[in-house]
């Protein structure tokens, strides 16, 4: 279940087959602005929700409510708070793993929230529109025009821009592409990838963001990473293709994934 999470919660539960939120449930995945990408299979969750409202998610970090994380999909259900309590009690007294029976049960302790008036997921005819293309600085450029013409939406285009323009530029290179590619995996093949994408990122052969991500926001707290390379236009589809290879070291093995569990349908949600 989610309840106060943010991405480590997410990546212990979005895989699980029912996913239930609350008003005080928060979910955001802000490795863009440390120098890493979205991981624990974001490249596969993120990618399927509606539009191009995942590329928004992963490439910005934005903050998404209990009532957005299921208007969007990475959640299943949504119950208020306080009857959690009663919510699990009854799961656990059912004598069955059927997914309809807990979907059932589940769905008397839940309801459909409001959306709050500002949220972005009422701006999915922007986010599809600019988060479509292909390259961010095209993303970026598009944004910027709407930026110009839009002045209804001006202060929410704007923080997105401003979200993209202080992440890691080598960071939202990589993330797009694994994005787009996750599009057309399997959740096993993302975390496969994302796994190589990570060891790359630590190893810091081409750029190390990372650690510089690390310094600003966790150990100095100034919030004023140094990026290297500085700008979009210094990194190459050849830099992006060398996160995406293997690692040439005899020691080095891609990640293994076990077997598949036979849980219940619902026990990974319950993580």
């Amino acid at each position: 279940m989610l309840k106060n999470d943010l991405s480590c919660g997410l990546g212990a539960s979005v895989h699980g087959r029912f996913r239930v939120a609350t008003e005080k449930s928060v979910c955001a995945m802000p490795e863009t602005a440390m120098g890493l990408i979205p991981d624990v299979g974001a490249s596969y969750f993120y990618s399927r929700l509606p539009g191009f409202f995942g590329e928004y998610a992963g490439l910005t970090g934005a903050r998404l409510d209990g009532a957005e994380m299921l208007a969007c999909g990475l959640a299943t259900h949504f119950a208020p708070s306080e009857r959690l309590p009663f919510l699990e009690q009854a799961l656990i007294e059912v004598n069955t793993s059927d997914p309809d029976v807990i979907s059932a049960i589940i769905s008397r302790f839940s309801n459909i929230p409001k959306l709050k008036a500002e949220s972005p997921y009422h701006k999915m005819k922007i986010i599809d529109h600019c988060f479509a293309r292909r390259t961010i600085e095209e993303i970026i450029s598009s944004l910027e025009n709407y930026e110009a013409l839009n002045k209804k939406d001006e202060y929410w285009i704007s923080s997105t821009i401003q979200s993209l323009k202080k992440a890691s530029p080598t960071s939202l290179k990589i993330s797009l592409r694994s994005l787009r590619e996750g599009r057309l995996q399997g959740v096993g093949s993302c975390l496969i990838q994302e796994y190589r994408i990570a060891c790359h990122v630590i190893r810091g052969e081409f750029s190390k963001d990372f650690f510089e991500g690390c310094r600003a926001i966790l150990i100095d707290k100034d919030r004023n990473p140094k990026w290297e390379p500085s700008r979009l236009e210094l990194i190459t589809d050849d830099d992006v293709d060398l996160y995406f290879s293997k690692i040439d070291d005899e020691d080095w093995q891609d990640l293994k994934l076990p077997p598949r569990s036979n849980l219940p349908p619902y026990a990974i949600a319950k993580l």
